[in-house]
Protein backbone atom coordinates (compact mmCIF):
# COMPACT_ATOMS: atom_id res chain seq x y z
CA UNK A 1 0.00 0.00 0.00
CA UNK A 2 1.25 3.48 -0.81
CA UNK A 3 2.35 5.33 2.28
CA UNK A 4 1.28 8.92 1.56
CA UNK A 5 -2.20 9.99 0.57
CA UNK A 6 -4.30 13.06 -0.15
CA UNK A 7 -7.26 13.63 2.17
CA UNK A 8 -8.05 17.26 1.36
CA UNK A 9 -7.85 19.47 -1.70
CA UNK A 10 -8.58 23.15 -2.29
CA UNK A 11 -8.45 25.44 -5.29
CA UNK A 12 -9.30 28.90 -6.46
CA UNK A 13 -8.87 30.16 -10.01
CA UNK A 14 -10.50 32.67 -12.38
CA UNK A 15 -12.82 29.76 -13.28
CA UNK A 16 -14.12 29.04 -9.80
CA UNK A 17 -13.93 29.88 -6.12
CA UNK A 18 -13.34 26.27 -5.09
CA UNK A 19 -12.04 22.96 -6.36
CA UNK A 20 -15.26 21.39 -7.72
CA UNK A 21 -16.36 24.48 -9.65
CA UNK A 22 -12.89 24.92 -11.14
CA UNK A 23 -12.71 21.27 -12.21
CA UNK A 24 -16.19 21.38 -13.72
CA UNK A 25 -15.32 24.49 -15.72
CA UNK A 26 -12.13 22.92 -17.10
CA UNK A 27 -13.96 19.73 -18.01
CA UNK A 28 -16.55 21.84 -19.83
CA UNK A 29 -13.75 23.69 -21.69
CA UNK A 30 -14.93 27.01 -20.28
CA UNK A 31 -12.37 29.77 -20.70
CA UNK A 32 -11.76 32.62 -18.27
CA UNK A 33 -9.46 34.41 -20.73
CA UNK A 34 -10.73 37.89 -21.48
CA UNK A 35 -9.55 41.44 -22.00
CA UNK A 36 -7.77 43.13 -19.11
CA UNK A 37 -9.79 46.10 -17.82
CA UNK A 38 -7.02 48.61 -18.57
CA UNK A 39 -3.64 47.07 -19.56
CA UNK A 40 -2.52 47.69 -23.15
CA UNK A 41 0.26 45.75 -24.89
CA UNK A 42 3.07 47.26 -26.98
CA UNK A 43 1.02 46.81 -30.15
CA UNK A 44 -1.71 49.02 -28.71
CA UNK A 45 -4.14 46.16 -28.10
CA UNK A 46 -5.86 45.26 -24.83
CA UNK A 47 -4.00 42.45 -23.09
CA UNK A 48 -5.67 39.03 -22.91
CA UNK A 49 -5.54 37.59 -19.39
CA UNK A 50 -7.35 35.15 -17.12
CA UNK A 51 -8.22 37.39 -14.19
CA UNK A 52 -10.37 36.69 -11.15
CA UNK A 53 -13.88 38.06 -11.67
CA UNK A 54 -14.44 38.83 -7.97
CA UNK A 55 -11.31 40.76 -6.99
CA UNK A 56 -10.86 44.33 -8.31
CA UNK A 57 -8.30 44.57 -11.08
CA UNK A 58 -6.51 47.34 -9.17
CA UNK A 59 -5.70 45.04 -6.22
CA UNK A 60 -1.96 44.37 -5.84
CA UNK A 61 -0.70 40.95 -6.82
CA UNK A 62 0.47 40.26 -3.24
CA UNK A 63 -3.04 40.91 -1.91
CA UNK A 64 -4.48 38.85 -4.75
CA UNK A 65 -2.23 35.92 -3.90
CA UNK A 66 -3.25 36.18 -0.26
CA UNK A 67 -6.93 35.94 -1.18
CA UNK A 68 -6.35 33.01 -3.52
CA UNK A 69 -4.16 31.11 -1.09
CA UNK A 70 -6.38 31.68 1.96
CA UNK A 71 -9.46 30.39 0.13
CA UNK A 72 -7.71 27.30 -1.24
CA UNK A 73 -6.05 26.52 2.11
CA UNK A 74 -9.34 26.73 3.97
CA UNK A 75 -10.96 24.30 1.53
CA UNK A 76 -8.07 21.82 1.72
CA UNK A 77 -8.09 21.90 5.52
CA UNK A 78 -11.82 21.17 5.77
CA UNK A 79 -11.43 17.40 6.46
CA UNK A 80 -9.03 18.12 9.32
CA UNK A 81 -11.26 20.83 10.76
CA UNK A 82 -14.23 18.44 10.69
CA UNK A 83 -12.28 15.61 12.34
CA UNK A 84 -11.65 15.02 16.06
CA UNK A 85 -7.92 15.63 15.57
CA UNK A 86 -6.60 18.14 18.07
CA UNK A 87 -3.34 19.93 18.88
CA UNK A 88 -1.27 18.89 15.86
CA UNK A 89 1.65 20.70 14.30
CA UNK A 90 0.93 21.13 10.63
CA UNK A 91 3.91 21.92 8.38
CA UNK A 92 3.05 24.09 5.38
CA UNK A 93 5.16 24.05 2.23
CA UNK A 94 4.18 26.58 -0.39
CA UNK A 95 5.34 27.26 -3.92
CA UNK A 96 5.77 30.82 -5.20
CA UNK A 97 6.84 32.48 -8.45
CA UNK A 98 10.46 32.99 -9.36
CA UNK A 99 11.79 36.51 -8.88
CA UNK A 100 10.60 38.79 -11.67
CA UNK A 101 9.46 42.40 -12.19
CA UNK A 102 6.51 42.96 -9.88
CA UNK A 103 7.40 40.06 -7.56
CA UNK A 104 10.26 39.36 -5.16
CA UNK A 105 10.82 36.44 -2.76
CA UNK A 106 10.29 38.85 0.13
CA UNK A 107 6.66 39.22 -0.95
CA UNK A 108 6.13 35.46 -0.82
CA UNK A 109 7.92 35.05 2.51
CA UNK A 110 5.74 37.74 4.08
CA UNK A 111 2.61 36.24 2.58
CA UNK A 112 3.40 32.79 3.96
CA UNK A 113 3.92 34.17 7.45
CA UNK A 114 0.59 36.00 7.25
CA UNK A 115 -1.21 32.86 6.11
CA UNK A 116 0.38 30.79 8.86
CA UNK A 117 -1.24 32.94 11.54
CA UNK A 118 -4.54 33.62 9.77
CA UNK A 119 -6.17 30.18 9.99
CA UNK A 120 -8.22 29.21 13.02
CA UNK A 121 -8.19 25.53 13.85
CA UNK A 122 -6.97 22.74 16.17
CA UNK A 123 -3.43 22.95 14.81
CA UNK A 124 -0.39 25.15 14.50
CA UNK A 125 1.34 25.83 11.18
CA UNK A 126 4.92 24.82 11.94
CA UNK A 127 7.34 24.72 10.31
CA UNK A 128 6.70 26.82 7.19
CA UNK A 129 8.71 26.63 3.97
CA UNK A 130 8.55 28.86 0.88
CA UNK A 131 9.80 27.60 -2.49
CA UNK A 132 10.43 30.41 -4.98
CA UNK A 133 10.83 28.07 -7.96
CA UNK A 134 8.10 29.15 -10.38
CA UNK A 135 6.01 26.62 -12.30
CA UNK A 136 7.61 23.58 -10.66
CA UNK A 137 7.24 24.98 -7.14
CA UNK A 138 3.79 23.52 -6.41
CA UNK A 139 4.81 19.96 -7.28
CA UNK A 140 8.08 20.46 -5.43
CA UNK A 141 6.05 21.40 -2.35
CA UNK A 142 4.04 18.17 -2.69
CA UNK A 143 7.28 16.20 -3.07
CA UNK A 144 8.83 17.70 0.06
CA UNK A 145 5.61 17.21 2.04
CA UNK A 146 5.47 13.55 1.04
CA UNK A 147 9.09 13.12 2.13
CA UNK A 148 8.33 14.56 5.57
CA UNK A 149 5.48 12.10 6.05
CA UNK A 150 7.40 9.12 4.67
CA UNK A 151 10.30 9.81 7.04
CA UNK A 152 7.98 10.10 10.02
CA UNK A 153 8.89 13.76 10.54
CA UNK A 154 5.26 14.86 10.22
CA UNK A 155 1.86 13.22 10.50
CA UNK A 156 0.15 15.85 8.36
CA UNK A 157 1.36 18.41 5.87
CA UNK A 158 -0.25 21.15 3.80
CA UNK A 159 1.38 21.62 0.40
CA UNK A 160 0.44 24.01 -2.35
CA UNK A 161 1.26 26.92 -4.59
CA UNK A 162 0.01 30.38 -5.49
CA UNK A 163 0.73 32.81 -8.30
CA UNK A 164 -0.61 35.92 -9.98
CA UNK A 165 0.69 37.73 -13.03
CA UNK A 166 -1.76 40.60 -12.45
CA UNK A 167 0.81 43.29 -11.86
CA UNK A 168 1.54 46.05 -14.38
CA UNK A 169 5.30 45.55 -14.22
CA UNK A 170 4.92 41.78 -14.62
CA UNK A 171 2.56 42.04 -17.58
CA UNK A 172 4.77 44.57 -19.34
CA UNK A 173 7.80 42.35 -18.71
CA UNK A 174 5.99 39.42 -20.35
CA UNK A 175 5.05 41.65 -23.27
CA UNK A 176 8.58 42.98 -23.73
CA UNK A 177 9.99 39.45 -23.57
CA UNK A 178 7.66 38.09 -26.24
CA UNK A 179 5.79 35.80 -23.83
CA UNK A 180 2.43 37.56 -23.77
CA UNK A 181 -0.20 36.05 -26.03
CA UNK A 182 -1.54 38.60 -28.50
CA UNK A 183 -2.71 38.99 -32.07
CA UNK A 184 0.92 39.56 -33.05
CA UNK A 185 2.41 36.82 -30.85
CA UNK A 186 0.85 33.39 -31.31
CA UNK A 187 3.53 31.60 -29.29
CA UNK A 188 2.88 33.58 -26.11
CA UNK A 189 0.58 32.65 -23.23
CA UNK A 190 -2.38 34.23 -21.44
CA UNK A 191 -1.29 35.20 -17.90
CA UNK A 192 -3.49 33.84 -15.14
CA UNK A 193 -3.65 33.57 -11.36
CA UNK A 194 -4.76 31.07 -8.76
CA UNK A 195 -3.88 28.82 -5.85
CA UNK A 196 -4.14 25.14 -5.06
CA UNK A 197 -3.45 23.11 -1.90
CA UNK A 198 -3.39 19.48 -0.82
CA UNK A 199 -3.70 18.10 2.70
CA UNK A 200 -1.40 15.08 2.94
CA UNK A 201 -1.06 12.40 5.58
CA UNK A 202 -0.02 8.77 5.86
CA UNK A 203 -2.44 6.06 4.79
CA UNK A 204 -2.33 4.71 8.34
CA UNK A 205 -3.25 8.10 9.83
CA UNK A 206 -6.11 8.52 7.38
CA UNK A 207 -7.46 5.11 8.40
CA UNK A 208 -7.02 5.92 12.11
CA UNK A 209 -9.20 9.02 11.83
CA UNK A 210 -11.56 7.51 9.26
CA UNK A 211 -10.77 10.10 6.61
CA UNK A 212 -11.62 9.20 2.98
CA UNK A 213 -8.55 8.95 0.75
CA UNK A 214 -8.80 10.99 -2.44
CA UNK A 215 -5.56 9.75 -3.99
CA UNK A 216 -2.27 8.11 -3.13
CA UNK A 217 1.12 9.48 -4.18
CA UNK A 218 3.00 6.82 -6.12
CA UNK A 219 6.15 8.79 -6.90
CA UNK A 220 7.63 12.28 -7.18
CA UNK A 221 10.78 13.60 -8.85
CA UNK A 222 12.49 16.93 -9.47
CA UNK A 223 15.54 17.48 -11.68
CA UNK A 224 17.34 20.40 -13.30
CA UNK A 225 17.34 21.28 -17.01
CA UNK A 226 20.49 23.12 -18.06
CA UNK A 227 19.16 24.26 -21.44
CA UNK A 228 16.62 26.76 -20.20
CA UNK A 229 14.19 29.04 -21.95
CA UNK A 230 15.48 32.55 -22.73
CA UNK A 231 19.03 31.26 -23.24
CA UNK A 232 21.06 30.54 -26.38
CA UNK A 233 21.04 26.80 -25.64
CA UNK A 234 18.86 24.19 -27.34
CA UNK A 235 16.54 22.16 -25.15
CA UNK A 236 15.89 18.56 -26.19
CA UNK A 237 13.90 17.63 -23.10
CA UNK A 238 16.66 15.96 -21.09
CA UNK A 239 15.53 17.41 -17.77
CA UNK A 240 11.85 16.70 -18.24
CA UNK A 241 12.71 13.21 -19.49
CA UNK A 242 14.70 12.54 -16.33
CA UNK A 243 11.86 13.79 -14.12
CA UNK A 244 9.24 11.63 -15.84
CA UNK A 245 11.55 8.61 -15.95
CA UNK A 246 12.11 9.14 -12.24
CA UNK A 247 8.42 8.62 -11.46
CA UNK A 248 7.59 5.92 -14.01
CA UNK A 249 10.46 3.87 -12.58
CA UNK A 250 8.12 3.25 -9.63
CA UNK A 251 5.45 1.74 -11.89
CA UNK A 252 5.15 -1.92 -12.83
CA UNK A 253 5.21 -1.54 -16.59
CA UNK A 254 3.59 -2.48 -18.86
CA UNK A 255 0.69 -3.24 -16.50
CA UNK A 256 0.70 0.15 -14.75
CA UNK A 257 0.90 2.70 -17.54
CA UNK A 258 0.14 6.41 -17.24
CA UNK A 259 -3.51 6.97 -18.11
CA UNK A 260 -3.40 10.71 -18.76
CA UNK A 261 -1.10 13.68 -18.20
CA UNK A 262 -1.76 17.17 -16.83
CA UNK A 263 0.89 19.68 -17.82
CA UNK A 264 1.75 23.37 -18.00
CA UNK A 265 2.19 23.65 -21.75
CA UNK A 266 0.81 27.11 -22.41
CA UNK A 267 1.36 27.89 -26.07
CA UNK A 268 5.06 28.69 -25.85
CA UNK A 269 7.07 26.89 -28.51
CA UNK A 270 9.82 26.02 -26.02
CA UNK A 271 7.48 23.99 -23.83
CA UNK A 272 5.84 22.16 -26.70
CA UNK A 273 9.17 21.15 -28.21
CA UNK A 274 10.51 20.10 -24.82
CA UNK A 275 7.62 17.71 -24.29
CA UNK A 276 7.83 16.38 -27.85
CA UNK A 277 11.45 15.33 -27.27
CA UNK A 278 10.49 13.87 -23.90
CA UNK A 279 7.70 11.73 -25.36
CA UNK A 280 10.12 10.16 -27.85
CA UNK A 281 11.93 8.67 -24.84
CA UNK A 282 9.00 7.92 -22.52
CA UNK A 283 6.00 7.12 -24.75
CA UNK A 284 5.92 3.42 -23.91
CA UNK A 285 4.96 4.31 -20.33
CA UNK A 286 1.69 5.92 -21.50
CA UNK A 287 -1.60 4.36 -22.49
CA UNK A 288 -1.88 7.22 -24.98
CA UNK A 289 1.17 9.47 -25.18
CA UNK A 290 -0.75 12.37 -26.74
CA UNK A 291 -3.57 12.33 -24.17
CA UNK A 292 -2.48 15.52 -22.41
CA UNK A 293 -4.66 18.00 -20.54
CA UNK A 294 -3.44 21.61 -20.79
CA UNK A 295 -5.69 23.75 -18.56
CA UNK A 296 -3.92 27.00 -19.47
CA UNK A 297 -6.42 27.15 -22.33
CA UNK A 298 -9.07 27.69 -19.65
CA UNK A 299 -7.49 29.41 -16.65
CA UNK A 300 -4.39 30.93 -18.27
CA UNK A 301 -0.87 30.22 -17.09
CA UNK A 302 -1.07 29.87 -13.31
CA UNK A 303 2.67 29.53 -12.68
CA UNK A 304 3.59 28.18 -9.26
CA UNK A 305 0.01 27.08 -8.59
CA UNK A 306 0.05 24.71 -11.58
CA UNK A 307 0.91 21.39 -9.90
CA UNK A 308 -1.60 21.52 -7.02
CA UNK A 309 -4.30 22.76 -9.39
CA UNK A 310 -3.57 19.83 -11.73
CA UNK A 311 -3.98 17.57 -8.70
CA UNK A 312 -7.40 19.09 -8.07
CA UNK A 313 -8.44 18.27 -11.65
CA UNK A 314 -7.12 14.72 -11.46
CA UNK A 315 -8.79 14.01 -8.12
CA UNK A 316 -12.08 15.49 -9.32
CA UNK A 317 -11.98 13.19 -12.36
CA UNK A 318 -11.67 10.20 -10.05
CA UNK A 319 -14.40 11.30 -7.66
CA UNK A 320 -16.82 12.17 -10.48
CA UNK A 321 -16.13 9.00 -12.43
CA UNK A 322 -14.76 10.40 -15.67
CA UNK A 323 -11.05 9.63 -15.20
CA UNK A 324 -9.48 7.58 -17.97
CA UNK A 325 -7.76 5.44 -15.36
CA UNK A 326 -6.23 5.52 -11.89
CA UNK A 327 -2.75 6.84 -12.75
CA UNK A 328 -2.49 10.50 -13.81
CA UNK A 329 0.88 12.12 -14.37
CA UNK A 330 1.39 15.77 -13.41
CA UNK A 331 4.43 17.64 -14.72
CA UNK A 332 5.65 21.22 -14.60
CA UNK A 333 8.55 23.17 -16.07
CA UNK A 334 10.13 26.28 -14.49
CA UNK A 335 12.09 28.95 -16.29
CA UNK A 336 14.85 28.54 -13.69
CA UNK A 337 15.38 24.98 -14.92
CA UNK A 338 13.46 22.89 -12.38
CA UNK A 339 11.38 20.04 -13.83
CA UNK A 340 8.97 18.24 -11.52
CA UNK A 341 6.75 15.23 -12.03
CA UNK A 342 4.27 13.36 -9.82
CA UNK A 343 2.19 10.24 -10.35
CA UNK A 344 -0.99 9.68 -8.35
CA UNK A 345 -3.16 6.63 -7.85
CA UNK A 346 -6.73 7.90 -7.72
CA UNK A 347 -9.10 6.34 -5.23
CA UNK A 348 -11.95 6.39 -7.79
CA UNK A 349 -14.23 5.97 -4.79
CA UNK A 350 -17.40 7.21 -6.49
CA UNK A 351 -17.10 5.28 -9.74
CA UNK A 352 -19.59 2.35 -9.77
CA UNK A 353 -18.12 -1.01 -10.59
CA UNK A 354 -14.50 0.12 -10.54
CA UNK A 355 -12.14 -1.21 -7.91
CA UNK A 356 -8.69 0.30 -8.33
CA UNK A 357 -7.07 -0.25 -4.96
CA UNK A 358 -3.39 0.44 -4.39
CA UNK A 359 -1.08 -2.53 -4.12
Amino acid sequence: MYGVCVVGVGARTPLGLNGPSTAAAVRGAISAIREHPFMIDKAGEVMSVAIDHVLPAEMTNSDRMHEFAYTAMEEALHPLLESPVQGVSLPIIMGFPEERPGYSPAIGDKLLQQLAISQNGPFKFAPVMALHEGHAAGLMAIEKAAELIQRGQASWCLAGGVDSYMNADTLEWLDDGGQLMSAENRSGFPPGEGAGFLLLTSTATAAKWNLPVLAWIIATATVYEENRIKTETICVGEGLTAAIQGVIAKLHLPDEKINTAYCDMNGERYRSEEFTFTLLRTQLAFVDAIDNITPSDCWGDVGAASGPLFANLAIASGLRGYARGPRPLLWTSSECGKRSATVFHLSMCNQPGVQWAPR
